[in-house]
């Protein structure tokens, strides 16, 4: 599994960047400093606080739009789980990329405090 864990990972990588580079300039310059976590799966800490094990990406910390010094104690991050995102695929990597993409978006509207419908409404989705 440590070879498919390079492949996906890579994979991965280089769909956040190139959905980065789609993103409208306002968007990504917000985008840029959040990080991006690579894990497999959610942690067991992640599970007891009630995040399926199935998930496939989660954002946590601060919203931008909430500002800094709110109530989490987490610095905002996107976190992808990539096993679970290859498991949705069922190992098509077309698929996969395509999940990958939707996911990060999906996590970035959370943290610009965009919904679903708006993310559509800008054509990210």
């Amino acid at each position: 599994m440590a070879d498919n864990w390079s492949h996906i990972l890579a994979l991965a990588q280089e769909e956040v960047r190139a959905t980065l580079d789609e993103l409208p300039c306002e968007l990504r310059e917000r985008a840029l400093p959040l990080p991006v976590v690579y894990e497999r799966v959610p942690n067991e800490a992640l599970v007891a606080d009630a995040i399926e094990p199935d998930t496939l990406g989660l954002f946590v910390g601060e919203a931008f739009p909430d500002g800094e010094g709110g109530p989490s104690p987490l610095p905002p991050q996107i976190i992808l789980f990539l096993e679970n995102l290859w498991d949705f695929a069922a190992g098509d990597e077309e698929v996969y990329l395509d999940e990958v993409h939707v996911t990060y978006i999906h996590e970035l509207g959370h943290y610009l405090g965009l919904n679903e419908e708006e993310l559509d409404a800008r054509g990210l989705l």
